[in-house]
Parts: structure tokens; sequence; C-alpha cells
């Protein structure tokens, strides 16, 4: 059954026919879309701050770039580039805010300024003290799939059924997490599109997104600006922006209930024109 709402520390995310927005801010010098352009905190701030003014539902953090090859950073370093970031926008914006990152330390910190959902894109697995931390603190979460890790997942990943493997590992995730104390309607899931996933697994990921909404929680979805839409398109030099819209069409129409972008406002109002045109499901 499609799950109807998101509950976080503070407020409960209800979802209604058409998928809440996401908005990405990247506080890292490498990130594969945006890297460097909002590195300053201040930057990052005004940035955010107009994905709101945009329509963005929730404000995702990120300190680290996870891009394929991409080097770790240090939390110490994470820290330093998104804490001033969680801090003024959970003081200067009444939106929710997510914090990307799989270490524990780093959850914590942005959790003791305000922050309401840990979004890891180790499935929660990739550091011990992340699950006993989201449980403590009553945190939403949002567990994603990878194949090994941004500096492996590229290399020749290879799948029998790769819905089914996704969506069984999710399940895992789901199961352990509630196993450990999380009520299920904290728990949202990700397949991780270009995480470990060839073009042609993204694709049909995408396309079988409807099935994941068995599995009773909600599906956040991050294909903004990926490689596979120029890899589709097979235009090396395409505007990606055209490409995540109509996946995000895609996606709505499957029921998807979170969508991750860069590019609220363009994905936004082509939303609302496809819900206006009829193009959503009635429920």
């Amino acid at each position: 059954m499609r799950a109807d709402h998101w509950s976080l520390p503070r407020r409960t995310l209800s979802f209604g026919r058409r998928p809440l927005l996401m908005g990405i801010i990247n506080v890292t010098p490498d990130s594969f879309s945006d890297g460097g352009r909002f590195l300053d905190p201040g930057a990052a701030v005004a940035h955010a701050l107009e994905l709101a003014a945009q329509g963005a539902d929730i404000l995702d953090v990120g300190g680290e770039s996870t891009r394929p090859y991409s080097q770790p950073v240090e939390a110490q370093e994470e820290l330093r580039r998104v804490l001033p970031v969680v801090k003024a926008l959970c003081s200067q914006c009444d939106r929710p805010v997510s914090i990307d990152t799989s270490k524990a330390v780093v959850a914590q910190a942005a959790i003791d300024a305000g922050a309401e959902i840990i979004n890891d894109v180790t499935g929660l697995e990739g550091d011990p003290q992340m699950v006993p931390l989201a449980v403590r603190t009553a945190a939403a979460v949002c567990a994603m799939h990878m194949r090994g890790s941004p500096q492996t997942m590229q290399d020749n990943p290879t799948y029998e059924d790769v819905v089914e493997e996704v969506g069984a590992y999710l399940r895992g995730r789901r199961d352990a997490l509630m196993a450990a104390g999380m009520p299920q309607d904290r728990i949202a899931l990700d397949p991780g599109i270009g995480f470990g996933k060839r073009t042609e697994h993204n694709v049909q990921l995408l396309s079988h997104a409807f099935r994941l909404h068995a599995l009773g929680c909600p599906v956040l979805v991050g294909h903004s600006r990926k490689g596979f839409i120029r890899r589709v398109l097979d235009e090396d030099e395409a505007d990606p922006l055209p490409g995540t819209i109509g996946v995000a069409l895609a996606l709505a129409r499957q029921g998807v209930q979170v969508i991750r972008v860069h590019d609220v406002r363009q994905v936004r109002q082509a939303l609302l024109l496809f819900e206006a045109a009829g193009g959503l499901p009635d429920s």
C-alpha cells in the first residue's frame, strides 16, 4: 500500500497526488553538478532559502560528494561545511531540513541544530552508530540502495533483476530499522539512481518505481541532472533539465512521494501543469 505520510520529529509530511520536492544544497567543492557553487556557507544558505521560495518542501544539505570515484571527507571537514548552513536554515526557514550524510557524528550535530531527517546513501549501514542515533533522536530517515561505495560502485555493476534485487535490499533495510525500534512511518526508501547502476538499470528502476510502494514506506527518488539522462538521449552535451523534468513526471504518475531535485522551480511548474492537464493518478 502506498504510504500517505512521513513522520518527522516535529511534524508530519502528508502526501497528496503530487510528489513533494526535496531541494538539493551541496556544500561541496566537487559534487557532479554544482560542486563549488555553494561551498561558502552564506551562498549555501541563500541558495537554500531561494529553493524554499521556489516551492521546495524539504531542504537536503550535504557536505560530501558521492559522485562516482569521489574521495571521502573527514568528519570534521564535513561538519565545518554543513553545520553553519543547517543552523541558519533551521532558524530562518520553516521547511524541514535533511542532512545528507553517512557519518553518525555529522548526523548528531545536524539533529542538535534542528535537522529532522537523516538521508544516508549507505542505507544506514556505513556507520554502526547511525541506526542507534536515529532511534534515540526519533529522526526520520531515508535509506538508499548503493552497490559498493562511491569509489567502487561504477566498476562493472551487474544484476540478474535490478528491480527485484534493489527492492529486496530496501525491504531488508526497512525490516532491520524496524527491528531496531524505528516506526515504519519514519522510514523512506530510495532505489539509488546512479549508485552502482548502469544506464539500463537506472531506466528499469525508474519505470518500475511503483513496485516499491509494496514496502509500505515513502519512496524517495533522486535522479536530478544525473549522467544517465545524457546517455539515454545519446547527447554528451545535452541540457539535463528537460530529462530531469521528464523523469519527474513519470515518477509522479507512479505515485512516488518525494523527488530530490536541483531545479525546484522548473520541476514544480512542470508537475503543476501535469496535474492540471490530468496527468496524475486519481489516488
